[in-house]
């Protein structure tokens, strides 16, 4: 693999506020640390830096970090532990790199290349490609990590599963995943479930329907449309009172 070559300021003072002033000159603050060297806080050239992870190997790329200031010593060869980066702008602000020994080996992660999904026949039937893994660990020499692991997945059917032991490592590599593990496979179409139509109105309950019943029989009934409610019938006059018995004469 490629080494290249990568320019960094040694810094003598860190925290948030020397973070900020590094990134304002355009470099990115970050910190060398692994076998053999002792942690150290550096300062690369943000364009500089990627230029260096824009080869074919990625953010695997290995890296031949010139210090440069009071304290430099000479280059050491190291890998992109992590990048960090803003959350709304997407924006690098750190970077670890590790010291490794070419003569050592290291694990690492590879990326998957998937090739003939759109020939496969399980896709032409409208079956879901699953990557389960987008990179596969691996362990070999700094000088041996291949730059991606193909995964040709043209023959695949609906239900069809592509493991590990299928899979072609360079020599000198070592997978460290079971041979068995499934690293793709190919699921049926996805349903569209039906929205359910919406619940009845419930009715209401029988002793309500009743109570109204009862009510309207003790109302009368409703006028028909379009004629007058009738008048209520006043009551009859109270009957006369009898009169009174005429009195006889003694004889």
């Amino acid at each position: 693999m490629e080494t290249i070559e990568l320019k960094a300021e040694v810094r003598e003072a860190v925290g948030k506020k020397f973070a900020r002033a590094v990134r304002r000159l355009g470099r990115i603050p970050g910190v060398l640390y692994g076998k053999g060297v002792t942690a150290t806080s550096v300062a690369v050239d943000k364009k500089e830096f990627s230029r260096a992870t824009r080869t074919k190997a990625g953010s695997n790329v290995l890296i031949s970090l010139k210090l440069e200031g009071p304290k430099a010593k000479k280059a050491t060869t190291c890998l992109i532990k992590e990048v960090q980066r803003d959350p709304v702008t997407d924006e690098i602000y750190h970077v670890d790199f590790t010291a490794i020994s070419l003569t050592d080996k290291i694990k690492i992660k590879v990326p998957l290349q998937v090739k003939g999904s759109e020939v496969a026949p399980g896709v032409k039937e409208g079956g879901v490609l699953d990557v389960v893994h987008h990179e596969i660990e691996v362990e070999c020499l700094p000088t041996e990590i291949p730059e991606r692991i193909e995964a040709d997945v043209k023959l695949l059917k609906i239900g069809d599963s592509i493991h590990l032991k299928e899979l072609s490592f360079p020599s000198g590599v070592t997978p460290l995943l079971g041979p068995e593990e499934v690293i793709i496979s190919l699921q049926p179409p996805q349903k569209v479930e039906e929205a359910a139509p919406p619940a009845e109105a419930a009715a209401e309950p029988e002793v309500i329907e009743k109570g109204k019943k009862e009510k309207a029989e003790e109302e009368g009934a409703a006028p028909a449309a379009g004629e007058k409610p009738k008048k209520a019938e006043k009551p009859e006059k109270a009957a006369e009172k009898p009169e009174k018995p005429e009195k006889k004469e003694p004889a």
